[in-house]
Formats: structure tokens, C-alpha cells, sequence
């Protein structure tokens, strides 16, 4: 069985098989403000469906990069610290040497980590992203989005990344992606420079990467999200691909059989 509940902005709860996975942890609560680097914040308009202390025990976290919208505060002080975090070098090395979180993983593009329990095998993969164009992209953070699979089932989580060649490649080398969970929103920057899909863009990545399923998540969560929602579902209709999407609401698990 796969299931999938959103908490909020990119955190979801993974449970497929034996394991159990959270994504991108992020438990500030509404009106709190994440830090996004070079001095920019953003406040929290919504509340998470869990707290850090609800969730159930992991077997990993995928984390896309480090951005307070990600991993925050409180997912670093109530995570704990033996679970394996599966993510960029750039993060790994900053949450085993500065956190403590001494079993962070860090993968290039192309990279996997296995992941075992009860006999099982899940792989976690390292997809290429982009998180902002020429040299902006070189002061955000690095990005990656992950590819998990488990018995020859594979879930795609896009993390921040905006459509470019790199997610073309992902729809080549796997044209068989049951789930991919899309990281929209359009988030703004000062001077307006858009460092997240927005609708059209998202849409663009699902067109390419033709998923079973796509759930779209990390929109509406911050000030700095300048496309809702409704502007994705209305460019996937007029694409004729509704059908596809799966709009999972805060607190809400779904299973995919």
C-alpha cells in the first residue's frame, strides 16, 4: 500500500510498504516567519495538519534543500537526530556538521541511497533541479528532486525546482512515474524573479513527465507564493489534463493502489 498525507506546504507523510517517509519537514505555525537566505523571510499564512511531535516513528526523511520553508526550526529541534536524511551534499554536510544529524545523506544528480526494513528495498535517487536561473542559482541553495522506488513502483517528488532540461531528462530515463508530487506556488523574490513553478510551468513539467497521478503541493503556504493554486488546475484543464491531478487538502491522506 502507498499513502500520502499532507501537512503542509512540501511536507508530506510517506507510508509505502514497511517504511515511512516525511519530505521537506516544516512545523512553523501560521504567522511565524521562515528564513529564505540573503536576508529575505516569509510569513506563514496556515497551520500545519501535525506537529513534529505527532508523527510516527521514520524510517527517513527526503529533504529537497535548505530553505527555512523546508527545514525549519522546529523540525531541528524536534526531528530526531539518528534518522537517516536522504538530500544534497550541500545539506548533508551542514546538518551532520552543524545539526548533528549525523546520518544525513547527501547525493549528486543520478546518486541513490537504499534504504532497507523487513526484507525490503526502497531506493532513493537524486533527480536534477533548478531553483532559480544563471547566477542566482548559484546563491540559493542547491536542489534536488528525488526519485523513490519500491518494487518497481516509482513516486517523483520535483522539490523547488523550475521546468528546464534537467526534468526533461527525468521524463526520458523514467517514462513509468505512478506519483509525482510537484512543488508549485510561484514564489517571488524581490525584482521579481520567479524561483518555483508556477501554473503554466508546473503543468509544462506534468506534460512532460506524464505521471499517473500528480499531487500538487507548496503553494498558498507563504507571503512570498504569488500563484495559487487555482491558477494549475485551470492550466491543466485547458490542457485536457485534469484528470491527472489529485488536490490533497491539509491533513488529508490518500491511497494510491
Amino acid at each position: 500500500m502507498l499513502s500520502l498525507t499532507f501537512v503542509g506546504n512540501a511536507t508530506v507523510l510517506l507510508r509505502w510498504g514497511p517504511f515511512t517517509l516525511l519530505t521537506d519537514p516544516n512545523f512553523l505555525h501560521a504567522g511565524e516567519r521562515a528564513y529564505l537566505g540573503l536576508g529575505l523571510t516569509s510569513k506563514r499564512l496556515h497551520e500545519p495538519a501535525l506537529d513534529v511531535a505527532d508523527l510516527p516513528a521514520l524510517d527517513a526523511v527526503v529533504l529537497s534543500h535548505l530553505h527555512g520553508d523546508h527545514w525549519d526550526r522546529r523540525a531541528r529541534r524536534g526531528l530526531d537526530r539518528s534518522v537517516p536524511i536522504v538530500t544534497t551534499p550541500h545539506a548533508a554536510r551542514r546538518l551532520q556538521g552543524v545539526h548533528g544529524f549525523r546520518r544525513a545523506v547527501g547525493l549528486t544528480n543520478w546518486e541513490w541511497h537504499d534504504l532497507t526494513r523487513d526484507g525490503s528495498v526502497m531506493r532513493v535517487t537524486s533527480m536534477p533541479g533548478r531553483h532559480a536561473p544563471g547566477p542566482l542559482g548559484r546563491v540559493l541553495p542547491p536542489v534536488m528532486g528525488s526519485l523513490l522506488e519500491l518494487d518497481g513502483r516509482l513516486v517523483y517528488l520535483t522539490g523547488d525546482t523550475l521546468m528546464y532540461d534537467g526534468v526533461r531528462e527525468v521524463a526520458r530515463r523514467y517514462p513509468d512515474i505512478e506519483v509525482a508530487v510537484v512543488h508549485l506556488g510561484g514564489t517571488m523574490l524581490p525584482g521579481g524573479l520567479m524561483v518555483t513553478m508556477d501554473g503554466v510551468q508546473g503543468s509544462d513539467l506534468l506534460e512532460a513527465v506524464r505521471p499517473r497521478t500528480a499531487v500538487p503541493v507548496h503553494y498558498e503556504e507563504y507571503t512570498v507564493m504569488k500563484s495559487p493554486l487555482s491558477d494549475f488546475t485551470a492550466e491543466m484543464d485547458r490542457r485536457g489534463l485534469s484528470e491527472m491531478v489529485q488536490v490533497v487538502e491539509r491533513g488529508e491522506t490518500v491511497t494510491f493502489s
